[in-house]
C-alpha cells in the first residue's frame, strides 16, 4: 500500500508529496518548502509518523518545485534525482530569483541521474519513470503500478495541461508525451498533479478539452 501526504507551498501554490509504505521508507516528490514555516512543517510531518526519507526526487526544475531541494537534501542526507536534461532548467531558477527577490538556488551538491524506463526503489515500492517533457525540456512523472497512482509534475491537471511559454516549453512536445506515455496507463489511474486538486487519467482522458 503506497499512502500519500500532499502539501501545497510557496507563493505558486506547489504541491509538494510525501508517499510511503507499510516500511516507513518515504519519498520526498518535487520540495516547495520556502518558508521556515512550511519547511518545519514537512519535517515534522515525517518525524511525527517515523517515515525514513529515502529519495528526493525532481518531476523538473522549475523555480516552485525546487525551492525545498537544499533543505530536505541537508536535513535528511539525500541526494537529489533528476533527470540531466533539468539542470538547464534549474539553472534558469537564477533568473527567476532575482525576478522575485528570492536567494540564489544552488543545485544540491550530490545529484543523481535518473532516465526513463528505469525503476526507483524505496522500501517495497518500486516507481517507473516516465519521459514526459513539454512543460520543461525533461520533465518526468513517477508511475506506481501497484496501486494506480502517478505523479506527473506540472504535464497534466484536471481538465488542464501545464503551460507551454517558459523555456524548454513545446505544446505539441507536450501533447505528445500525455497520450503516449499517460493515456495509456489505466483509467483508473490516481494522478497527482504539480497544482490542483487531483484527477484521473479516465477523467482527462473524457474531459480535458486541451487533448479531447
Amino acid at each position: 500500500m503506497l499512502s500519500v501526504k500532499s502539501f501545497v507551498f510557496n507563493e505558486f501554490q506547489e504541491n509538494t508529496y510525501v508517499i510511503w509504505d507499510q516500511t516507513k521508507a518515504c519519498a520526498i516528490i518535487d520540495p516547495g518548502c520556502m518558508h521556515a514555516y512550511e519547511r518545519q512543517e514537512l519535517k515534522q510531518f515525517i518525524e511525527s509518523n517515523g517515515l525514513l526519507p529515502k529519495l528526493l526526487l525532481n518531476t523538473h526544475c522549475h523555480i516552485d518545485h525546487v525551492l525545498g531541494n537544499e533543505f530536505v537534501a541537508d536535513t535528511f542526507k539525500l541526494p537529489l534525482h533528476l533527470h540531466e536534461g533539468e539542470l538547464s532548467t534549474y539553472q534558469e531558477t537564477k533568473r527567476w530569483t532575482a525576478l522575485f527577490n528570492m536567494p540564489d538556488l544552488a543545485l544540491p551538491q550530490q545529484t543523481v541521474f535518473i532516465k526513463e524506463g528505469e525503476l526507483l526503489h524505496f522500501g517495497e515500492t518500486e516507481l517507473e519513470i516516465l519521459f514526459t517533457p513539454g512543460h520543461s525540456v525533461a520533465s518526468v512523472s513517477f508511475f506506481h503500478r501497484k496501486s494506480l497512482q502517478l505523479f506527473s509534475g506540472d504535464v497534466l491537471f484536471k481538465h488542464s495541461i501545464g503551460r507551454t511559454d517558459l523555456p524548454g516549453g513545446s505544446l505539441p512536445i507536450l501533447l505528445k508525451s500525455i497520450r503516449e506515455q499517460l493515456y495509456v496507463l489505466p483509467a483508473a489511474t490516481k494522478v497527482y498533479s504539480g497544482h490542483f486538486e487531483t484527477t484521473t487519467i479516465g477523467e482527462e482522458m473524457q474531459y480535458n478539452p486541451y487533448t479531447r
